[in-house]
């Protein structure tokens, strides 16, 4: 049978493997879901399976991925359990199927919520037999298997039918575990527990017998499970032969121990259980612990454990414990454990009348009580409640060792955890780079557990939440620096020269050996540090080099991250190095050290500063880097040498390597969390609980916010009073104004108010709002007070006509709190953002709002929509590195504004002078805005108090409408208005023309005002500074450039009071955190008022490399998910405008309630038909071609050659029936296949004007956020689902296209998997065979969905399909006129006419138009045979693949057999 695979790439069994398969052919029988008269339920079949394929193959995850692939669980298992059939089989059969779908990531207890009454019967049984000893009915293998399906169960306190069952075994009644003496110390420490406990009793003894016995083993169950695992633990000897499996279940039993010690609710009463058990003790002296290859990963669990079990932290109430608490709890401890020692023990009195500081180091306190009898250390610790007591006379059972261990590490002065943060180095060393437990390799298959910490739902404190975020990025980091570090050494060919030495046989453009290095400068210390302040060296390099390459070397900049290396290589010249050997032992790798840039130096050994000056010329190849070495990794590095003669690292570099810019951001990010760490990070009180995951989740909704805005300004957001009506259906709307023609936008809306402060039962509360909340909104229109006479002064207003929920959330975003909207594809999430932006700005005027997207793409689309509205261009600020995207003229970056303020400064004063020239005014009042000031102030506003004397209309008097023109003082200043400025029809319309005027010229002075401090501050730096802390209102930048500047925007003293966030699902956890945190506290609150978040967690995630990191330590779950899971109110949006109706059925599936906007139906585009093909989508079957499916020449970089030519057929032939090639994209779900098809194009069609290239060819994950008319795209696998069994691949893929989707698949593999079927089924339900109408050019007036009037012709494969575009391009161009010139531009589809297009290039264009007629008439015959050997021709010339070392020589055996 299989043997457990290693690697992840050798277990996915192929479309064949799985029709050959025995479960195949029992589930074709039993349970597969296409079979329509199936055998009736059959519990041998069960055991069977079992037997058969789980346990004989020793669980191989070949055989439970094929049985849980087959839907066993939900089409067999689940729905015939009852406990009369239930087994041991059945039972680990179960457990086998959920944990297998944990491990693929898709969800586990969907099943089970649909048929949930046999459910506690079902968990009850795997308690049970999780307890029995070893051979009774279940192996130790099979435990450890229930041991994790007990840690899913644990990590799923989400799901309401896991916690009931749960929820019993980590309550407080297992206190009945606790030793007497310790139970009752425990109950003196929080007095209202004793209350609780004297209640459980009393009920536990109203318990009928069955009912009794029940509780109890529910109580006991974990402590009876500890006591398991030690008497395991105990049978591991410390050398010698040891079963692995043993091994393995003590590994994952560590594993639930740290999962249920990490979460609050399950910690609570569990930590004292674990504590009184001792088992961090009994585990670290233990056998196992002490075998060094077998117990690695047991004991990096094992420090994890104990981390968590000391944390820092309040077990009941949940609060984070200060450093100070955690002394004065250390203290009492040693003063509690002196005074026993004064009363009881007089061998101890020295120890007890010394002075804490003196006695509570590990090596004292061994000195005190290592001299100690076994019986007298034994009854010193029951005399602390830790042990049973011991009989007079008796002698202990426990080791010495135990016992001593026992009450040292209990009393060992700790070190705290923050102190331990901020010595830790930043950069990782070869010690962690190549360590699989905790930075694994690609290939991690799901299947050990690792020494890595989880991000789940909840976590304990903040200080826990942002260091399991710092641990995860450092080590997803890691794996990237490992994998460049990889790259490059590999590259130079470190081989041991014949002297010994070293010698370089290749080279790499991003590392250069080391001709010198020396350490400059190692400062003292700082007062109460022990390592550094800072530690410079010199690092001289050879630049002997292109001068692309040398300019990038020479370009490093300041605070760039470099590695030093070290390679002491052994194998002799000329050895080929292997990838799947260990890479530090073939190069002979022995350090990695991280170092910060400082700068060049110059001829004079000085640091060439950045700044606008030229560099200096400098001579020669020979360059010098001054650079930061970590201090902390220096002072350990150091320590290590003199302490234990190790050798000194700074004196062996022989490699520099440097990373591209954009990769090698991770010090600065991490820097930040430690900062943030260090410092009382305040998050606003009504976000704290939720962030951690802890109380209601709907606390932070703006209809439970103490602080409701009761009366919102609308601003343009709706078009008329009609779109007012419908966009609030279910509420009565009074308007104030009874003139219809006066209800006219904008509308200010006050709502009912909620009382948030009432606290009630959560059913009395639904059915008081029920009873008493007014649904009458009061509508005011109110009209925009004037701006000027000139066209330009008209506001720019919104035109889009948002829906009801699209109206929910802007006003949700407009109300202070956390609001959450969730934006499927197409339903106008941008468009949302900005009006909230909008209405923020203009109800809200002293405020300023932050937005952050993901990628810059999203935060210029934002910034050319936010322009398009009525805001003012001056308070609009974009930071980062992507301004220079934005397709627009004007620049929006720091010195852009800055530039634009200068500008927009003198355009004023020339204003000012055109306006005192206009009043005959002397004097140079244009000078600065300080003199514009003083003009306004005593020429301007007297003429206009003293014009507003003689006009305004007093009670009594009318007014004369000329006197209004007659007396108005600027009339020669707006001579270039449009004329004439006033109408003369009425007096309050010419008396608001004349306020208009003013408005506009009083905004040309509070604009200088506010430009008054430009022409103070002198350099381009201050001034962009005083840009952003005090000019801008609406700033924007990425969360990458959130986290690497937030220590500089801090010290700025930068301020805002929204944050607004696009593309929330694609944010990383701590990226998403950061921003919430990029200014100091006031009066130690937060001033953030408000948190909007759109996003789709339906879509694509973050994209974390490491796949140990993506699923094992679930990294790629973003906050905005985390939310969502955890219930935070979401907006939904709910009507998409993207995709053709039918189109949008393929993932609306996905989502609450996701309907299309009218126009989806009614433009012509939507209802026009695809030219040229029957359908607007299809599955098209591709079969294996030559024997071939998919292909793996690199690992994880799979191709598909059929699905590559086919899909560029298709394109060749839209583009040749006249669609546009910009509206057409190829998508795939592979690096390696988006590789492929861009070189099938450069064969057939990319360089031929007819046909040229598709607007994009790339992968399905790249092309999240973006869309186009026509998608075509290549599913690639043919053996197993891979990556596209994540459902949210699924829905980007599906929701790209807006007219036309066109899928090339396996489709016996796709239609199969579970969780794609509601997509795949309606695709199946069309034919598989590609169906073409050759004769209808594009634009077509057939409707979609009419049959075509021209004959549809069926494609049966993909050579018939490239025969017929070949045919039906020389068709066309021998009817052109360019027949001459064009012909040489396709190549035709065989061997024999690639080899006469590259040999006969120079002959004569006669011969070759001969040839070609002749051969198209041969093509239909010869072509079907033909075709594989032209395909291997192409492709053997094709340029090498991507993450293959152009310079390894066995990239052409690799490479050149794929196909």
């Amino acid at each position: 049978m299989d043997k457990l695979p290693q690697t992840k790439k050798s277990f996915a069994p192929s479309v064949s493997q799985i029709n050959a398969e025995f479960v195949t052919q029992l589930a074709n029988k039993y349970w597969a879901p296409h079979v329509k008269k199936k055998l009736p339920f059959d519990r041998k079949v069960i055991e069977d399976v079992y037997q058969q394929e789980i346990v004989k193959s020793k669980f191989a995850i070949k055989k439970i991925m094929l049985l849980e692939f087959s839907q066993y669980l939900e089409n067999y298992l689940w729905v015939n359990y009852t406990p009369k059939v239930s087994s041991a089989a059945y039972l680990m059969s179960i457990c086998c199927m959920v944990n297998e779908k944990f491990r693929e990531n898709v969800p586990a207890w969907e099943t089970f919520k649909k048929n949930p009454e046999h459910f506690p019967y079902f968990f009850k049984c795997v308690l049970n037999s999780s307890l029995t000893e070893e051979g009774d009915s279940f192996s130790l293998k099979e435990q450890t298997v229930q041991i994790l399906f007990l840690d899913h169960c644990f990590n799923s306190l989400e799901v309401d039918l896991i916690r009931s069952q749960v929820q019993q075994l980590i309550s407080l009644p297992m206190w009945v575990c606790l030793l007497p003496a310790r139970l009752e110390h425990e109950l003196k420490k929080v007095p209202k527990l004793r209350k609780f406990w004297n209640l459980i009793m009393k009920n536990y003894a109203k318990l009928d017998e069955k009912a009794a016995e029940q509780a109890s083993k529910e109580r006991t169950f974990l402590s009876s499970l500890i006591k398991k695992f030690l008497r395991v633990l105990k049978s591991i000897p410390s050398s010698g032969p040891v079963s692995m499996e043993k091994v393995h279940y003590c590994e994952r039993f560590i594993e639930l121990m740290i999962d249920l010690e990490a979460l609050l609710p399950t910690r609570r009463w569990f930590n004292t259980i674990l504590d009184n058990s001792h088992l961090v003790v009994h585990c670290s002296l233990s056998g196992l612990a002490q075998r060094e290859k077998e117990g690695h990963l047991f004991c990096q669990l094992l420090d994890m454990l104990k981390f968590y079990a000391g944390f820092e932290i309040n077990d009941q109430t949940g609060n984070a414990l200060t450093e100070k608490e955690m002394t004065s709890m250390h203290y009492e401890r040693i003063t509690s454990l002196q005074r026993a020692a004064f009363a009881h023990f007089p061998e101890l009195h020295g120890f007890a009348l010394s002075n804490v500081a003196a006695v509570d180091t590990r090596d004292s306190l061994i000195k005190h009580f290592g001299i100690l009898s076994p019986d007298t250390l034994h009854r010193v610790a029951s005399y602390l409640c830790l042990l049973p007591a011991l009989p007079e006379g008796d002698i202990t059972t426990y080791e010495k060792e135990m016992l001593l261990e026992l009450l040292v590490s209990r009393h060992e002065r700790r070190i705290s955890q923050i102190e331990q943060l901020n010595q830790m180095p930043l950069y990782p060393t070869e010690k962690i780079i190549w360590d699989e437990n905790i930075v694994p390799t690609e290939y991690y298959s799901g299947e050990g557990c690792l020494a890595l910490p989880k991000l789940n739902l909840q976590f304990l404190t903040l200080h826990d939440y942002l260091l399991r975020n710092f641990n995860l990025f450092r080590l997803e980091s890691t794996y990237e620096i490992r994998q460049d570090i990889e790259d490059a050494v590999s590259r130079m060919k470190p081989w041991q020269s014949e002297y010994g030495g070293v010698v370089f046989g290749g080279w790499a453009r991003m590392a250069q050996p080391i001709v010198a290095f020396t350490i400059v400068e190692v400062a003292k210390p700082n007062i109460g540090e022990n390592w550094p302040a800072r530690v410079r060296a010199d690092v001289t390099i050879n630049l002997n080099i292109r001068d692309q390459i040398k300019n990038e070397w020479e370009g490093l900049r300041k605070h760039d991250v470099c590695f030093l290396i070290t390679v002491r290589p052994t194998k002799p010249y000329g050895t080929r190095f292997d990838r799947r050997e260990p890479f530090a032992e073939q190069t002979g790798l022995m350090y990695v050290r991280g170092c910060e840039i400082q700068g060049m130096l110059d001829d004079q050994g000085r640091v060439i500063e950045e700044g606008p000056e030229p560099k200096p010329h400098l001579k020669g190849d020979s360059r010098t880097f001054r650079v930061w070495l970590d201090p902390n990794q220096y002072q350990q590095d150091m320590t290590n040498s003199i302490q234990n003669g190790a050798e000194d690292v700074y004196e062996t570099f022989n490699i520099i390597m440097r990373r591209k810019p954009k990769e090698n951001n991770f010090k600065a990010v991490l820097e930040t969390i430690r900062n943030l760490m260090n410092t009382d990070c305040v998050v606003p009180d009504w976000l704290h609980d939720i962030i951690l995951g802890y109380g209601d989740p709907g606390s932070a909704h703006y209809s439970k916010m103490p602080n409701q805005i009761p009366t919102l300004d609308f601003n343009d957001t709706f078009l008329s009073v009609d779109h007012l009506k419908s966009s609030f259906p279910e509420n009565k709307l009074s308007v104030e104004e009874e003139n219809m023609s006066l209800q006219k936008p904008p509308f200010r809306i006050a709502f009912p108010l909620k009382n948030a402060k009432v606290k009630k039962r959560k059913a009395e509360e639904e059915q008081d709002e029920m009873n008493l909340e007014d649904c009458t909104l009061k509508v005011e229109p109110h009209v925009i007070p004037n701006r000027g006479p000139y066209p330009y002064n008209q506001p720019k207003c919104n035109l889009i006509q948002f829906t009801p929920t699209q109206i929910e959330a802007i006003r949700a975003g407009m109300q202070p709190g956390l609001t959450m909207v969730v934006g499927p594809p197409g339903t106008g999430k941008t468009d949302v953002a900005v009006q909230i932006i909008s209405n923020l700005y203009h109800n809200f005027p002293e405020q300023r709002t932050l937005i952050v997207t993901h990628s810059n793409q999203a935060l210029n689309q934002l910034f050319e929509k936010i322009m398009a509205l009525d805001i003012d261009e001056r308070h609009l600020l974009r930071l980062g590195h992507g301004e220079e995207e934005l397709e627009t003229e004007k620049d929006f970056s720091r010195y852009g504004r800055v530039n634009y303020v200068l500008a927009r400064r003198l355009e004023l004063l020339r204003e000012v002078g055109r306006l005192q020239e206009s009043l005959d005014v002397h004097g140079d009042v244009s000078y600065t805005c300080e003199t514009a000031g003083h003009f306004f102030l005593y020429q301007v506003m007297s003429r206009w108090e003293e014009y507003l004397s003689k006009v305004k209309a007093k009670p009594g008097k009318t007014v004369d409408v000329e006197e209004v023109s007659r007396y108005f003082p600027f009339h020669k200043y707006f001579s270039n208005a449009p004329q004439p400025v006033f109408k003369g029809r009425s007096y309050d319309e010419d008396m608001d023309i004349a306020e208009g005027c003013f408005r506009h010229i009083r905004k040309i002075f509070t604009q200088l005002e506010e430009f008054r401090a430009f022409e103070l501050l002198r350099s381009g730096l201050d001034r962009s500074k005083y840009l952003l802390v005090k000019e801008a209102k609406i700033i924007a930048m990425t969360c990458t450039h959130a986290a690497l500047k937030r220590h500089d925007l801090v010290e700025l003293g930068f301020k805002y009071d929204n944050i607004l966030m696009e593309e929330a699902a694609q944010i990383l956890e701590i990226e998403t955190f950061i921003p919430l945190l990029l200014q100091n506290p006031q009066d130690g609150f937060s001033r953030l008022k408000r948190w909007i978040m759109i996003g789709d967690h339906h879509q694509l995630p973050p994209v974390i490399k490491n796949m140990a990191f993506q699923k094992y330590s679930n990294m790629e779950q973003s906050l905005f998910t985390r939310f969502v899971r955890l219930g935070v109110p979401t907006v939904d949006l709910d009507a998409q405008g993207r995709a053709r109706a039918s189109l949008c059925n393929l993932y609306n599936w996905r989502y609450k309630h996701l309907g299309n906007l009218p126009h989806v139906q009614l433009l012509p585009e939507f209802q026009r038909a695809n030219a040229g093909l029957a359908f607007d989508f299809q599955l098209i079957n591709v079969e294996d071609f030559n024997g071939i499916g998919e292909s793996e020449p690199n690992p994880y970089f799979y191709q598909n050659l059929a699905e590559a030519e086919y899909a560029v057929a298709l394109f060749m032939y839209m583009r040749l029936l006249g669609y546009p090639a910009d509206k057409i994209s190829i998508l795939t779900t592979y690096n390696g296949q988006k590789h492929l098809i861009r070189d099938v194009i450069n064969q057939r069609c990319g360089n031929n004007p007819f046909i040229g290239r598709p607007s994009k060819v790339t992968t399905v994950d790249r092309f999240q956020g973006q869309q186009n008319d026509y998608i075509i795209l290549s599913l690639v696998r043919t053996k197993a689902v891979g990556h596209l069994r994540d459902v949210r691949r699924l829905v980007v893929a599906m929701s790209r296209a807006r007219l036309g989707l066109y899928i090339f698949a396996r489709v016996s593999l796709f239609q199969n998997c579970f969780e794609l079927t509601p997509a795949f089924n309606q695709l199946a339900a069309r034919p598989l065979l590609l169906h073409i109408v050759p004769d209808e050019y594009f634009p077509t007036d057939r409707k979609n969905g009419d049959p075509p009037q021209h004959q549809v012709k069926v494609i049966k494969n993909m050579p018939e399909m490239a025969n017929f575009v070949y045919t039906m391009y020389m068709h066309l161009i021998q009817s052109s006129h360019h027949y001459r010139q064009q012909q040489q531009l396709l190549p035709p589809p065989r061997q024999t006419q690639m080899e006469e297009l590259g040999s006969e290039e120079e002959q004569q264009e006669e011969k070759m138009q001969t040839e070609k007629d002749k051969e198209a008439e041969e093509t239909k015959d010869a072509e079907p045979t033909k075709k594989p050997e032209e395909e291997e021709e192409v492709h053997s010339k094709m340029p090498e693949h991507p993450g293959r070392d152009s310079d390894s020589e066995d990239s052409d055996i690799e490479g050149g057999t794929q196909y």
